[in-house]
């Protein structure tokens, strides 16, 4: 079978399993200011074929819980052109930073044109080890 190097990571690094001192260190975490986002249908510029409205919405809450408006739905489409934003958007950002003032992002579909706004809505506090 196949030898592993000598300059192999060690375990936790470089997306290995994590130590005992790494996994201890995360539950010894501190804890951290976390937003919660709601994300809105602020306005459609072309014709709306995913059926959604303005003022159609989801909320991303206590690190990693998402939910919607009840008997409303929100498109995969648009939802995939925003969800690598919210991370960012939940942590406390440097004044200067562009996505501190930036909160506009569009759906990728050319004939739709879905333009979308990132709300933070409420600041909680997370403890790090308890959330993903």
């Amino acid at each position: 079978m196949g030898e592993m190097s000598s300059d192999s990571p060690p375990a936790g690094e470089s997306g290995g399993a994590p130590t005992g001192e790494e996994t201890q260190a995360r539950r010894t975490a501190k804890s951290a200011p976390l937003y919660d986002l709601r994300v809105v249908v602020e306005r459609i510029e072309g014709r709306p074929v995913c059926g959604m409205r303005p003022g159609d919405w989801f909320e991303l809450t206590e690190s990693s819980h998402l939910r919607t408006r009840p008997g409303r739905f929100f498109c995969v489409y648009a939802l995939a052109a925003v969800l690598p934003l919210l991370p960012a958007k939940q942590r406390p950002l440097p004044p200067g930073d562009w996505l501190e003032q930036d909160m506009h992002v569009a759906c990728p579909d050319p004939d739709e044109r879905v333009i979308m706004r990132i709300e933070r809505t409420g600041q909680r506090t997370v403890t790090l080890h308890e959330v993903t």
